[in-house]
């Protein structure tokens, strides 16, 4: 066995015996059917995870109460017995692998999704909307209130009967219960409001209601917000109080934090450390020794996982976006493969925002496919196939990575000393490092396999194309910034003495970038790179920091959880925001700018320049030429087609397979056809 045993101690819960310690929570997917059931991609998806050795496979909140309580622009259904059959295959499935399951059954109250309403006003506890912009509630009647205990109740049976080894109930997250428990929703004068134990009396209900519906060995789990993270909610000592009204009958206590207007603790900001949240389950667990309880929060690190085990401070570890980007997670640690482990860098934007902002399904900047995850390695070429690839970036070397892993010959050409391409550069903001951590596993899955080899310090050139004669050429040359024709920008880059710099200046040496305390920062660009600059100046004590935005907000192209934490960072540290206002000129020492018709010069000590990025790809004809004239299939991705986020530029790697595919069909058809060919002319002679 390996170092970390603790995570690999077996756990029984009544009548549950889990094999390990790593859970995987809900997290909305939208993979369903409009009409609620599954769709084959969405089991595929979790047996993913099954088979990838998860002790406790959590399926996403599943609507109970329709249409009222529903969520998410597709979200599964169990509110009335149509969909047993479909939620006992997903069992059979997972249960396969030897994986215990459980259905986190959900009312989303005020969080409703409105386009399933049918123009009907969503309910909560009070009229306080579920988040900022949110259609306003209407409060719950005590008949209703009574009613939704009576379809927990019902929602909790289903899924005994459905083959669900465990059920949890969902009270945070500024869902209904939550509504009711936390003091910023409820403003009720009710039986239902006010007092700690009033606010509590609705979940006290559910929970006595669901326990009763399954019987005394059935586990029941609850999941919280311990502390909401907001002015005037529910600390983490307020919620140890409310959860004494109603825990006896709890099995185990799932510990999360934080409402939708603080979602970036909910679905942790890049920043937070590994396991960040285990003091909150550490407290929960004191007051409640006799409970089993579950901490979450950016856990990556197998080391940090069994620290938090041996601690005590939690005796499971919910793993959601960690298992979204890895789901051999358990079995790679399990077998000494710790290198090889595709970690969550946290950037929230295939899962969270892609999700919950944009209604799309969610995806992963990491994992190009959450389907079918290695199954494209069973499928070798049969021809040989030889390609070459320029630039080692992450879309290079995720090409490269999976075109060997089929068995296609690759050279990787990259002109810089290092992988990782701007990733890596942007991971040297201390905030951002997170990204390392996938150009590391990509390093490292590439030094798996013996037909790849890497050429560092070596711009490809034609010579080199010509010498290997590939079958394919991947162009991933990347982005460089972008630095329009403003007077006096190209002056002042060019001083020798400049106090002027672009994003690589910065991350091509951060040691000449260490002096904060006194200095006066002026950020041009209110972009993903310009609010990269800003966090890095604000936190660290600069006297002053302004950010200049020609749209007419910062932060308009981020992922919703990026945004939520850049604005907390721009509050907290009284960052100066220019919007709707126009660089015209620069100077050796301040920037002019134009607002409202009126020119301001903004002084500075240090001035950056983060006006976005452009597509590079400067031997893009000159490989076209070569393509065209020897039968090559030329490939542009990533950054080099447009300037963009890893995400796309991973899909778009991933998606070489199609490549490689249509290539071996028309090489198989092509050897199909010469020996029907051949067999003719024999039969004729």
């Amino acid at each position: 066995m390996n170092n970390y045993q603790a995570i690999f101690e077996p756990l029984t819960v009544k009548r549950m015996t889990l094999k390990n310690r790593v859970v995987m929570p809900p997290m909305g997917t939208n993979f369903a059917n409009m009409d609620g059931t599954f769709s084959m991609q969405h089991v595929s998806y979790y047996e993913q995870r099954a088979k990838g050795g998860t002790g406790l496979i959590t399926l996403e909140n599943v609507c109970i109460d329709y249409p009222m309580g529903t969520n998410g622009a597709r979200q599964l259904r169990m509110d009335n017995d149509q969909y047993i059959s479909g939620l006992w295959h997903f069992n059979e499935k997972m249960h396969a692998y030897g994986a215990c399951t459980s259905v986190q059954i959900n009312h989303a109250g005020a969080s409703a999704y409105g386009l399933r309403l049918d123009g009907e006003q969503p309910v909560s506890a009070s009229n306080i909307p579920s988040k900022k912009g949110n259609p306003i509630p209407r409060p719950l009647t005590e008949e209703e209130i009574y009613g939704i205990v009576e379809r927990y109740a019902d929602g909790a049976l289903r899924a005994q009967r459905a083959g669900f080894d465990c059920v949890e109930i969902h009270a945070g997250h500024s869902y209904l219960l939550s509504q009711f428990l936390s003091p910023l929703y409820n403003k009720r004068t009710d039986k239902f409001g006010g007092s700690p134990e009033n606010r509590a009396r609705l979940t006290k209900l559910v929970v006595e209601a669901v326990r009763k519906a399954v019987g005394p060995f059935f586990p029941i789990s609850l999941r919280f917000s311990a502390d909401e993270l907001l002015e005037g909610g529910n600390t983490l000592e307020d919620t140890i109080e409310i959860l004494s009204y109603f825990a006896e009958e709890v099995d185990i206590l799932n510990v999360s934090a934080a409402l939708n207007d603080s979602l970036q603790y909910q679905i942790d900001k890049m920043n937070l450390a590994d396991g960040w949240r285990a003091y909150m389950s550490k407290a929960v667990k004191e007051r409640f020794p006799d409970k089993v309880t579950v901490t979450s929060g950016n856990i990556r690190s197998p080391k940090r996982a069994t620290e938090i085990l041996e601690a005590g401070d939690a005796d499971l570890l919910a793993m959601g976006r960690g298992l979204i980007a890895e789901p051999n997670w358990v079995n790679k640690v399990a077998n000494g493969q710790e290198d090889l482990l595709r970690k969550c860098i946290s950037c929230n934007i295939g899962c969270a925002d892609h999700r919950i902002a944009k209604a799309r399904p969610m995806r992963c900047t990491v994992n190009p496919d959450l389907h079918y995850e290695d199954d494209y390695k069973m499928k070798p070429v049969l021809h040989p196939t030889k390609m070459v690839v320029i630039g080692g970036g992450t879309t290079g070397l995720e090409a490269a990575a999976t075109a060997a892993e089929v068995g296609v010959s690759v050279e990787l050409f990259e002109q810089k000393e290092y992988l990782g391409g701007l990733g890596h550069e942007i991971a040297r903001f201390p905030d951002k490092k997170r990204i390392d951590d996938f150009i590391t596993y990509e390093i490292n899955r590439c030094k798996e396999l013996d037909n790849l080899a890497i050429h560092l310090n070596h711009a490809a050139t034609l010579t080199d194309i010509e010498a290997i004669g590939p079958d394919i050429i991947v162009n991933a040359t990347g982005a460089k910034p972008l630095l329009p024709p403003i007077n006096g920008l190209k002056k002042q880059l060019d001083n020798p003495n400049r106090k002027i710099f672009s994003i690589f200046d910065i991350l091509e040496d951060m040691s000449n970038f260490q002096e904060f305390e006194g200095k006066e920062i002026v950020v041009i660009g209110g972009g993903a790179v310009g609010l990269d600059v800003v966090e890095y100046y604000a936190e660290r004590g600069a006297k002053k920091v302004s950010i200049v935005e020609m749209q007419g907000e910062i932060g308009k192209d981020l992922d919703l959880i990026t945004k939520l934490a850049m604005m907390e960072i721009v509050e907290k540290f009284d960052v100066e925001v220019y919007v709707e206002t126009k660089l015209t000129e620069v100077k050796e020492s301040s920037f002019l700018v134009e607002k409202d018709g009126e020119i301001v010069e903004l002084p500075f000590d240090l001035g950056f320049v983060c006006l976005g990025m452009r597509a590079e790809a400067p031997m893009i004809r000159e490989l076209d030429q070569y393509a065209r004239s020897h039968g090559a299939v030329l490939l542009n991705m990533g950054d080099s087609k447009v300037a963009r986020r890893i995400m796309e530029g991973t899909r778009e790697a991933r998606d070489i397979l199609k490549t490689i595919e249509v290539l071996e069909n028309t090489r198989t058809q092509k050897m199909l056809f010469e020996q029907t060919k051949s067999l003719q002319a024999t039969q004729t002679i």
